[in-house]
């Protein structure tokens, strides 16, 4: 556990501070910042329709179409492929004679994160890919290929906008000749991370390591992902002793942080003026949003608490902020660990510090 009191800098509390644990959904804020600061806020994330082929006279493209992926987490087919259906229409597509292929290489094809238990595959998280529509659904069923049904949706998508185009989708690559043809982008950056963070989306944590590792590292892979975060870590001066980054949503059986790792990196996003806005905005907020919904629902901490939450069979993790005074990370490890006793000593922690804010 570690406090520490913003208005005077000093440590008000710790205790096994330097003890590696595994942070369950605590990782998250990890990715969080490294997304804020590297990325940007206000960043968004592509997703293209290129063209390989030529238009003729009669608004036929003589070729293929290619949606392809950025790693836009909230990619839905009611508002993004529609978008894009729309544009081909208006750059006087009526027609479309090859295929419809869905591209997903800007990311690898590895759909879960390294450390993960085989039961988390889809249960935790919809499949990886740089190309996912829908949480990778087609209508209630999610599929093992996000790019082949993002490219069946796309094709519904263009038929509803009266751009005909024939039965076959694939799952391909854009080759070098590729030209533009549309293009949407995904909500802002501070948007994605305020649902990763008041949802706990894993989903979203891995989508938008994967992102960093390709933005920054020119990979998109999960391991280059934890390469910029482990970075930024130590460029924040966050004590890197025990702390293993494995991948984004803290799923990984591999992962370890330390409260005082934790506490340092909070100390440090809230002090840096360019993220410390959108980052405490995406926690959750006790009795009011998010994870902390049903949590303190009475004062002190009531609505002046803002943390990220973390739970699993082995992790318990509650860290954030205690109005403008008070930094606080607590983990807590068992095998397995009684959650519900967890939770409820991290509140007294919490409405004590309050009580004091």
């Amino acid at each position: 556990m570690f406090a520490f009191d913003l208005s005077s800098s000093s440590i008000v509390y710790r205790h096994n501070q330097l003890v590696p644990y595994r942070p369950a959904s605590n990782e998250k804020l990890t990715v969080a910042v490294t997304a804020l600061d590297r990325l940007g806020p206000q960043s968004r994330i592509p997703t293209e329709v290129l063209g390989e082929g030529r238009l003729n006279s009669a608004g036929v493209w003589r070729g293929r179409l290619i949606l392809k992926g950025y790693g836009d987490p909230w990619l839905k087919s009611s508002r993004g492929l529609v978008r894009l259906a729309a544009q081909v229409k208006a750059a006087g597509i009526v027609k479309v004679t090859g295929r419809i292929l869905g591209d997903e290489s800007y990311f690898d094809s590895v759909r879960v994160g390294p450390g993960w238990k085989p039961t988390f595959y889809k249960e935790e998280s919809p499949p990886l890919s740089a190309l996912v529509v829908n949480r990778a659904h087609l209508g209630d069923h999610m599929v093992d290929e996000p790019a082949r049904a993002a490219a069946r949706l796309f094709k519904r998508a263009l038929v509803a906008a009266g751009v005909a185009v024939p039965s076959r989708v694939a799952k391909g690559l854009a080759g070098p000749t590729a030209v533009l043809v549309a293009r949407v982008r995904s909500r802002s950056l501070s948007a994605l991370v305020g649902r990763m963070d008041l949802a706990s989306d894993n989903f979203f944590a891995e989508m938008l390591l994967k992102r960093l590792g390709a933005r920054i590292r020119g990979n998109g892979t999960t391991a280059a992902g934890a390469r910029v975060v482990r970075a930024e870590l130590r460029a924040r001066g966050v004590n890197m002793t025990g702390v293993r980054i494995a991948d984004g949503s803290g799923l990984s059986s591999y992962d370890r942080l330390t409260a005082r790792a934790i506490g340092q990196l909070l100390i440090s996003a809230v002090s840096d003026s360019a993220i410390s806005s959108s980052f405490v905005a995406s926690l959750p907020i006790a009795g009011v949003s998010g994870t902390l919904k049903d949590r303190m629902e009475r004062l002190p901490a009531y609505r002046h608490v803002f943390a990220k939450t973390g739970t699993t069979n082995r992790a318990s993790a509650l860290s954030g902020y205690v109005t403008t005074r008070y930094v606080f990370a607590i983990l807590q490890n068992g095998n397995p660990i009684p959650y519900w006793y967890a939770r409820r000593a991290q509140d007294r922690f919490a409405q004590v510090l309050a009580g004091a804010a």
